[in-house]
């Protein structure tokens, strides 16, 4: 009986160790199978190129949505070719740190207005004083001058000039004075501004106040000023409209909203990924043009239905108004 039962238990060690064996043998042959297959798609993905892109908006704002469908557009026509990662907004890296950020190839693509860097490269004020769409600029030249800009004052590769055509209005907490000549009269009003409207907003004799974005709901709300610049689309995303209950009409100055790359980044892309990437920017110029001009009357119309105010001027005393406006802008770049 001893002899049995080490005959037994010799047995099942046997029949143990083979079905081990038999295990070992499936799971080899299961994970070289996966291993061809990852050996068969490896080339098509090691050769996409991938672009980290960064916006200087948070990614809830109206604007940052609009880049998203740039990417998108790129990414659906770049399968295997390129693809644009986006990375994030301000929370990332802040708004100002973001072109150069790009420039030195911490990232590779940017997303933002031109005027954040009007210190630097004055030009950006030619697209915010600008009286013709993106799509104009491109066929009569002014496009091309824009990338020259860019690349020499900024040291990036400017791809295309998208959201354009979207204006930007003084908002207040209430009705202002009228001038004789049917005008506004800001005199001693202090407004939250930025540089692209400072000078203009000074020639109307308001007092320009320079806060960051996400702290103008606060200031709003703790009355530390009247009113405030800002684009028509964006208004209610921000929720700005809460406080601001007068938008003065018409509108001023255009968006300056461009697409940038790294240099040496645009340099070493495969022709077909360069292809790719501008006829994308070409196209979504028009498309985001258009989206926008209907967000324009959504946003107008849902405005006033919150009970905002529209003043719009009329006559001379509009042709004053954007007189100031623009050429504030013009002069600006000049000086």
């Amino acid at each position: 009986m001893v002899h049995e039962a080490h005959s037994a238990l010799t047995v099942a060690r046997r029949d143990r160790a083979a079905g081990r064996l038999a295990r070992r043998a499936l799971l080899g042959l299961a994970a070289g199978f996966m291993f061809a297959a990852t050996l068969g798609t490896a080339p098509a993905r090691a050769d996409e190129v991938v672009l980290r892109a960064v916006a200087a908006f948070p990614k809830a704002l109206a604007f940052t949505k609009s880049f998203l469908g740039y990417v998108d557009k790129v990414n659906a026509a770049g399968k295997g070719v390129v693809r644009i990662d986006f990375t994030g907004g301000p929370e990332v890296i802040p708004q100002n740190q973001q072109v150069d950020s790009v420039r030195r190839g911490v990232l590779d693509m940017h997303y933002g207005p031109a005027s954040f860097y009007l210190g630097k490269m004055p030009e950006a004020d030619a697209w915010v004083g600008a009286t013709v769409t993106a799509m104009e600029a491109r066929k009569n030249g002014g496009f091309a001058i824009m990338q020259k800009a860019f690349d020499e004052k900024l040291g990036v590769t400017l791809l295309g000039h998208i959201d354009s055509g979207i204006g930007f209005h003084v908002y207040l907490l209430k009705e202002p004075k009228r001038t004789a000549d049917g005008g506004v009269d800001l005199n001693g009003l202090k407004i939250r501004s930025q540089p692209i409207y400072k000078s203009f907003f000074e020639d109307l004799g308001a007092v320009s106040v320079s806060v960051p974005v996400p702290e103008v709901y606060g200031g709003l709300e703790r009355s530390v000023f009247d009113g405030a610049g800002w684009p028509i689309i964006g208004i209610l995303d921000l929720n700005w409209d809460k406080f601001l209950k007068v938008r003065i009409d018409p509108g001023f100055y255009s968006t300056d909203l461009g697409i940038t790359i790294n240099t040496a980044k645009w340099n070493s892309l495969p022709q077909a990924a360069k292809d790719i990437l501008t006829k994308a920017a070409i196209e979504y110029e028009q498309e985001s043009f258009d989206n926008f001009q209907k967000e324009i009357k959504a946003t107008d119309e849902t405005a006033r239905s919150r009970g905002m105010t529209v003043l719009k001027l009329t006559g001379a005393a509009e042709k004053a108004y954007l007189d100031k406006a623009y050429e504030s802008a013009w002069k600006r770049m000049k000086d």
